[in-house]
């Protein structure tokens, strides 16, 4: 029996398959057009479905570390299987990214699973858990970026070339915005292991509203200027360009109409 709850908790739930069966259909709408009265509501699909399993492979690269960092629990909490519906702010890791996606265009980090602190032991490990989030979004920009880098967009239809490019860009701006070094994201966790005991416990009550005050900053014109000048310089190193990825918002955004991309 022990046995077979073990593997229960590891085993990947159909939450999570559901999710990337989604992104592969709404994927294949957008290359073949099958869909073609409704492209960006494809897009819209292939995005949001990508984007969440993101979210999940984020959070799963969290717990992952910590079970081989001596955090056992996060087994039993379910956080092995890849269920979004597992974590400990559902809201918060699900919900709230996907709203802001659609409001801003921004791939806002969520709220993480819940990591017992004390039974990892050594700085360097807590520290890792909280880059296994952020590093696994660096991956995942990479892959969909994939043939942006390789130079092989050859007969890739344009949408889905749009579309890429766009979860390409949400990627990027979580991968930032997570390594921001504020109570609340993974950047403070990665540092505060070497903070002293003090100034911990002085940053501890802010950890709450990290989030919030930094979807409130880059409301800021200037600082969401050099924000995305900052995700441009990236996704250039990527081959991804503004024009792609400025079309694949504007496809994503299926309810302002399907958009007119100029031709040449």
């Amino acid at each position: 029996m022990t046995t077979a709850i073990r593997h229960a908790e590891r085993r990947v739930s159909p939450v999570f398959l559901a999710l990337v069966a989604v992104m592969a259909v709404s994927g294949w709408a957008v290359w073949s057009e099958q869909l073609a009265a409704s492209t960006g509501f494809a897009v819209f699909l292939f995005v949001v479905s990508g984007w969440v399993v993101s979210l999940c492979l984020h959070e799963y690269a969290h717990a992952r570390t910590a079970l081989h960092s001596g955090d056992g629990s996060v087994a039993a909490k379910g956080y092995l299987t890849l269920n979004p519906l597992k974590y400990t702010h559902a809201l918060l890791s699900i919900v709230l990214p996907v709203i802001f996606v659609i409001m801003g265009g921004i791939g806002l980090p969520g709220g993480a699973v819940f990591i017992e602190r004390g039974r990892i032991r050594g700085r360097w490990r807590h520290s890792l858990i909280s880059a296994a989030g952020p590093l696994t979004n660096i991956v995942f920009a990479a892959v969909v970026s994939a043939p942006f880098w390789l130079h092989s967009l050859a007969g890739v239809p344009d949408p889905f070339r749009y579309a890429l490019a766009f979860l390409a860009l949400l990627q990027v701006t979580a991968a930032i915005l997570n390594f921001l070094p504020v109570p609340g994201l993974d950047g403070y966790g990665i540092i505060e292991p070497w903070l002293s005991p003090a100034l911990r416990r002085q940053v501890a009550p802010f950890a709450p509203f990290g989030l919030l005050a930094v979807f409130g900053l880059l409301w800021v014109p200037e600082i969401n200027h050099v924000f995305f000048q900052l995700v441009d310089t990236v996704l250039d190193t990527l081959g991804v360009s503004r024009w792609d990825s400025y079309w694949g918002q504007e496809f994503f955004r299926f309810w302002q109409g399907e958009p007119q991309v100029p031709v040449g």
